[in-house]
């Protein structure tokens, strides 16, 4: 069944605040060893139902720069909505990045460039008071992935580098080759996506808090990522469980209305909970799953968001849907 709904007055909901930019840093960052991280457990809680509907948040936002988008984030406590991208212009390897920031009609309200971060396959946002940080990978690879996590303040126009001194670096797991985060903004935990020095490729859970001050000894869950062939497109987190979207474009080996499949697991289990086809946007032109997020509207509503890329070669566009049915 095709998830496509018209978003009506759910959207009311949704707009809880307004936007603007802060100050102050985080501080940077102490290496864990095995036996600091011993995993602990994650209080068990309700979880999406991915056979569910999802509904509209927006579609076709264009973002600053016109490549696909890759990842987006929520600040919860400011209201406030990130697109991550390749920068126009740079090589994918360059790792060089463009953060728009949208509000949730889908109208750009400023950006940052970040220079040799990664391929923004997912990113998070903590508020600090009337500020937003950023959570990104950094440091690039030679696989054009980032090695370690960079904490920084939103501020519209910037561009920074990877080694800027406005950025605070962390690696919360030592052996980490590759590091992307994301955050559940309800219960304040990190989910850590890692692929480790033997190739595999995991979760780590933390407190958001304990990252941000380089105390990495709390680690609450640690599991393998569950084994699917399908291409990776993005992750988040919501209580006991991390949600995964995987899928490609439309082309002709994929026709509409596609292949793009959302899934959660249990953290801590490492269980694959359920797996559902998701046909969200399935009208969309072009229509590439990017990113997940999670975001609990100023009325106490929490929903699992779903991005899909759209739109022509060198004029792709953001879409967002949610599902919001716990069980």
């Amino acid at each position: 069944m095709t998830q496509d709904r018209t978003w009506n007055r759910r959207r009311l909901l949704m707009l809880g605040g307004g936007a603007a930019a802060g100050a102050a840093f985080g501080l940077g960052a102490k290496v864990a060893t095995a036996s600091e991280s011993a995993p602990t457990a994650v209080p068990t809680s309700s979880r999406f139902d991915l056979t569910q509907p999802s509904y509209d948040l927006f579609r076709h936002a264009t973002l600053h720069d016109a490549r696909v988008q890759q990842s987006f984030c929520f600040d919860n406590v400011n209201r406030r909505l990130f697109v991550a991208q390749l920068k126009d212009g740079s090589a994918d390897s360059s790792g060089d990045l463009c953060i728009t920031q949208l509000d949730f009609s889908g109208n750009e309200l400023g950006y940052m460039y970040l220079l040799g971060f990664g391929h923004a396959v997912s990113i998070a946002a903590q508020a600090v008071g009337t500020s937003t940080y950023l959570w990104t990978e950094v440091d690039v690879n030679s696989g054009a992935r980032g090695k370690r996590l960079a904490r920084f303040r939103w501020s519209s126009g910037t561009t920074l580098s990877n080694t800027s001194s406005a950025l605070t670096k962390h690696s919360p797991v030592s052996d980490a080759t590759e590091t992307t985060c994301a955050i559940d903004p309800v219960n304040n935990r990190m989910a850590i996506r890692y692929l480790n020095t033997a190739g595999s490729r995991r979760y780590a859970i933390f407190n958001v808090n304990e990252v941000a001050a380089g105390n990495y000894s709390n680690r609450l869950a640690d599991f393998a990522q569950p084994s699917d062939s399908a291409v990776f497109q993005g992750y988040t987190l919501y209580g006991s469980y991390v949600y995964q979207l995987t899928g490609t474009a439309y082309g002709a080996d994929n026709p509409s209305p596609g292949n793009a499949y959302t899934s959660s697991v249990n953290v801590n289990t490492g269980a694959l909970t359920q797996r559902a086809f998701t046909g969200a946007g399935s009208t969309l032109t072009y229509r590439e799953p990017e990113g997940m997020g999670v975001y609990r509207t100023a009325a106490g509503e929490v929903r699992l968001f779903l991005g899909f890329a759209s739109g022509e070669a060198g004029d792709r566009r953001s879409n967002l849907f949610y599902k919001n049915v716990l069980v």
